[in-house]
This record gives structure tokens, C-alpha cells and sequence, in this order.
């Protein structure tokens, strides 16, 4: 078994509501989730004008391999109603899964990068990421470390009458 943390947002529709159907849906046969954690309402990130994120990192263990983990990953998408083929790079969605890391493995592929390439820069990863595995060291980069360089102010925990942060 791997392991691995997928980063999980979205900010259209329920976010919160969104977000734990896509957990239920990874731990439904695609991951064995070990970690979790709370959820993040965030700034957008990227040129285009749009609504608050909520985030959140999971950690797991599964057999899959990096590619068909993606693979299982983009079919949860769809089904919970996101669209890569019609929406605007960096711009809304009801539900972003990323592989932030497999193992201590580097893809290099075209449409699957791990470590994720942008992801020692997203305060709205590290904080959440750092919450369930704060000694992780990716690319020789602690993550403690990567993230006292970046602004968190942005990165609020989630407190609303629906946040949900259960293992379902």
C-alpha cells in the first residue's frame, strides 16, 4: 500500500456538502483514509474573480497506482458535477481533487505531477496539510519550513453550522 495526501476544494454549490461527498466517494474502495483535516475557508488563488474555497487535505494508503488513482480521482469529479472540458483554468469548481503526494515517488508526466508542483507555494495546502502530517519533507523542503515563508492569513478554519470533517 502507498501512502498518500490528496487536497480536496471547491467553491461552488454546498462547499461543505461537496466536499464530503468527494471523501466518501475516496473512501468508498479508491483510499483507505488515515488522516483528515478540518476544513479551510481560503482566498481564491489565480486571475480569475470568483467565491471562497473551502480545503482540505486527506491522507491515505491504497494500491492504486499514481495513474489510476488519477484516474479514479477525475471520475469523482465529474460525478459530483465538475466540468474540466467547459471551465476557465483557475476558475470556479464545485470540487478540485489533487494527488499532492504518492509515497516519496516524482511523476513527471503529462497531466500528473507529484509531488504537485505549485504545492510548497498554496498556503491553502500546507495549512491543512501540515494540521495532519506536520513533519512531512517534500523535495528536501520541510513543510513546517515551506509554510513559515508563506502569508496564511488568507487560511481560516471553517467553523459554519455545516463543517464536516468526519472520515465518511
Amino acid at each position: 500500500m502507498a501512502e498518500v495526501f490528496i487536497g480536496l476544494g471547491g467553491n461552488l454549490g454546498d462547499r461543505a456538502v461537496n466536499l464530503e461527498r468527494a471523501r466518501a466517494a475516496l473512501a468508498s474502495g479508491v483510499l483507505k483514509p488515515t488522516a483528515v483535516s478540518s476544513l479551510y475557508e481560503t482566498e481564491p488563488w489565480g486571475p480569475v474573480p470568483q467565491g471562497r474555497y473551502l480545503n482540505q487535505v486527506m491522507g491515505a494508503e491504497t494500491a492504486l497506482t499514481p495513474q489510476e488513482l488519477l484516474t479514479k480521482l477525475r471520475a469523482i469529479e465529474m460525478r459530483l458535477g465538475r466540468d474540466r472540458e467547459c471551465e476557465q483554468r483557475y476558475g470556479p469548481r464545485t470540487i478540485d481533487l489533487d494527488i499532492l503526494l504518492y509515497d516519496d515517488i516524482e511523476v513527471a508526466e503529462p497531466g500528473l505531477e507529484i509531488p504537485h508542483p505549485r504545492m510548497l507555494e498554496r498556503a491553502f495546502v500546507l495549512v491543512p496539510l501540515f494540521e495532519i502530517a506536520p513533519d512531512l519533507v517534500v523535495k528536501g523542503v520541510a513543510i513546517r519550513d515551506a509554510l513559515v515563508r508563506l502569508d496564511t492569513k488568507g487560511v481560516v478554519r471553517f467553523a459554519g453550522p455545516d463543517a464536516r470533517t468526519s472520515h465518511s
